[in-house]
């Protein structure tokens, strides 16, 4: 250990004032209060750095939890807002099926205004092909006016006549 007192104080690369086992100078007390002040400055401008730095921490804190509120708020009004559309739209949907009974009712439907308005109108539609698809079989099926009556006519005949007429349309025999 008296090996480590004796080393070479500059050989660690820092100069030793010549005057170390003397009293400190002026010089020395006047250089020692140049860096205690320069020290303090630099303490005060970091203290201001880190008072600015808390400020705009709790700025943009407040900034966020407003932010946070703003969407909670948003996401309230968005969600009543979508259940008063649903609402509509299913009113919709009782009034479109109200409003056009010749379409089958289970063929109505839709999520919205517009696939409600598009299957309305497709029912329409096929109500129209059904109607003039029996028109038309209707049409052909029409016996003319005038055409002689088919088979013999029973009126005026007693039941066991009229039993005998009809087996002699089927080709049986009386």
């Amino acid at each position: 250990m008296a090996e480590a007192n004796n080393q070479d104080p500059s050989a660690d690369g820092k100069e030793v004032p010549e005057n170390q086992d003397k009293a400190p100078t002026a010089e020395d007390i006047a250089a020692v209060r140049a860096q205690l002040e320069e020290e303090q400055k630099a303490k005060t401008t970091l203290e201001e750095a880190m008072a600015e730095k808390d400020t705009r921490l709790a700025e943009l804190e407040t900034a966020l939890s407003e932010a946070k509120q703003g969407s909670e708020a948003s996401a309230t009004e968005l969600a009543s807002v979508k259940e008063a559309r649903d609402q509509a739209v299913s009113k919709y949907l009782g009034m479109a099926k109200a409003s056009n009974p010749q379409v089958p009712q289970d063929m109505i439907s839709g999520e919205t205004i517009a696939e409600i308005d598009a299957s309305v109108e497709k029912g329409k539609g096929l109500v129209s092909a059904v109607k003039k698809t029996l028109e038309s079989e209707t049409a052909a099926a029409k016996v003319p006016a005038g055409a002689p009556t088919r088979g013999e006519t029973t009126e005026g005949m007693s039941n066991k006549d009229m039993i005998a007429a009809g087996l002699r349309q089927k080709g049986g025999t009386s």
